[in-house]
């Protein structure tokens, strides 16, 4: 019971948060220079969540040909600069990383 009151608690605080800055700034304009500073908001947090994985694997800095994170990662990369399509570089990105972790696992 303690657990799901927690969780209604943790859920109920958090749309409270966002709700007042709903009630709080809807009503008013956003600055230009705000608009264009937050259109970066989303690659920022997504950059701070994915790079940490893919440079520090076991929470120790690695740029070898050996991290298997970081290979997948970067023809993640490419696959969507060049396509430009989500779901192709998801499946690219997971496809290389379960290839190259199979490999280092057969001690190939």
């Amino acid at each position: 019971m303690t657990l799901w009151l927690t969780i209604i608690a943790a859920g109920l605080l958090t749309f409270a948060i966002r709700l007042s800055f709903i009630v709080v700034f809807g009503q008013r304009p956003i600055p230009g220079m705000v608009r264009r500073a937050l259109r970066f908001v989303p690659a920022a947090v997504l950059t701070a969540i994915i790079f940490p994985e893919l440079l520090m694997p076991g929470k120790q800095f690695d740029l070898s040909l050996g991290n298997a994170r970081l290979l997948a990662g970067l023809l993640a990369a490419v696959v969507a600069w060049r396509t430009r399509n989500v779901l192709l570089t998801i499946v690219a990105g997971m496809g290389a990383l379960w290839v190259l972790q199979a490999l280092a696992n057969s001690g190939v």
